[in-house]
């Protein structure tokens, strides 16, 4: 198995204002990050993960929660007797 960090990554170029980036560094000199690569790196994925998830609960709210639960439950009715006592 190949580790993903050995492997040829794609490289973009990323403009950052100075203030941005100032912050950045001194995250980086603190060491919350090995690198510049990897802190954008990092933002980047949290911010679609952010975004698919926002994605996510949008389409929840347009789900009718009793429709939902009557089809969550149906066939359950017959098959409820058969079921152990808990």
């Amino acid at each position: 198995m190949t580790d993903c960090n050995t492997m040829p990554r794609p490289k973009i170029a990323v403009s950052l204002d100075a203030a941005t980036l100032a912050r950045l560094d001194r995250l980086v000199e603190r060491g919350v990050f090995a690198n510049r690569s990897r802190a954008v790196e990092q933002a980047v994925a949290e911010k679609l993960a952010r975004l698919e998830h926002g994605r996510l609960a949008r389409e929840c709210a347009n789900l009718d929660p009793a429709f939902e639960k009557t089809i969550a439950e149906e066939g359950l009715t017959a098959d409820l007797a058969a079921w152990p006592p808990y």
